[in-house]
C-alpha cells in the first residue's frame, strides 16, 4: 500500500473493528436481560432495545448496498418488526464481517471515490466510501447511546464501549491490520 494510502486505510480498517466489538458488547447485554426487558416499549424513538438495534442494522445495510452499486429493497430506515434478538444479532455479525474486510481491502485513492446513491427518504446523495464507513461507525456509535440509556433504565449497567476502552484494551496496533490470523476483536467475529 503506497504511503499516502496508510492514514486513511488504517483509520477505517480500526473503526470497523471498533464497531464490531461495540455492538458484541451490546449485544452481549442486551441478549442477558431478563424476560422481555430487551423488547419491552419505552419512551425511545424506536420503541424497544431490540428495534433500535434492527434500525442500525437496516441502515447497515442500506449503505452496503451502496457501496456494491445495488438496489437494497428498503423503503423505509427500519423495518416494521424486528427480528427475533439472536438472528439479529447473527446477522449484524456477519454484516460487521463484511464491513471489516471492505476495510481491509480499500486503498486510501478507493476510500477516496465517491459513491452515488438515492436516499431512502428522497433525495440524491454522494458520499466518498471513507465518509459511508464514518457514517456506518458514528450512527451505531450514536444508538448505542440510546440503547445504553435503556439499560440503565432496567436497570442495568451497560458495558463500556467507547472508542478509548477499545483502543486501550483491546486494539493492538503493533498487529498487522490486515492480518486475518490474528483480528483485535473477539474471534465469533470471523465465522
Amino acid at each position: 500500500m503506497p504511503e499516502a494510502d496508510r492514514p486513511a486505510a488504517g483509520t477505517m480498517r480500526m473503526l470497523t473493528r471498533y464497531k464490531a466489538w461495540a455492538n458484541e458488547l451490546t449485544f452481549s447485554a442486551v441478549m442477558a436481560l431478563p424476560g422481555d426487558h430487551a423488547t419491552r416499549e419505552r419512551p425511545t424513538r424506536f420503541g424497544n432495545m431490540v428495534h433500535t438495534l434492527n434500525h442500525v442494522f437496516v441502515v447497515d445495510d442500506i449503505f452496503r448496498a451502496h457501496l456494491e452499486g445495488r438496489p437494497h429493497g428498503y423503503t423505509a430506515r427500519n423495518t416494521e418488526r424486528s427480528l427475533p434478538v439472536e438472528d439479529l444479532w447473527a446477522a449484524v455479525r456477519a454484516l460487521d464481517g463484511w464491513y471489516v474486510a471492505l476495510a481491509d481491502r480499500l486503498s486510501g485513492s478507493e476510500l477516496a471515490e465517491t459513491v452515488r446513491f438515492e436516499f431512502v427518504g428522497g433525495g440524491q446523495g454522494a458520499m466518498t466510501r471513507e465518509e459511508i464507513i464514518l457514517h456506518v461507525v458514528n450512527h451505531g456509535t450514536y444508538h448505542r447511546g440510546f440503547v445504553g440509556d435503556m439499560l440503565y433504565q432496567v436497570p442495568s449497567v451497560p458495558p463500556a464501549n467507547d472508542l478509548t476502552v477499545f483502543l486501550r484494551d483491546v486494539f493492538r496496533p503493533a498487529t498487522p491490520l490486515s492480518s486475518p490470523a490474528s483480528p483485535p476483536f473477539s474471534a465469533r467475529h470471523r465465522d
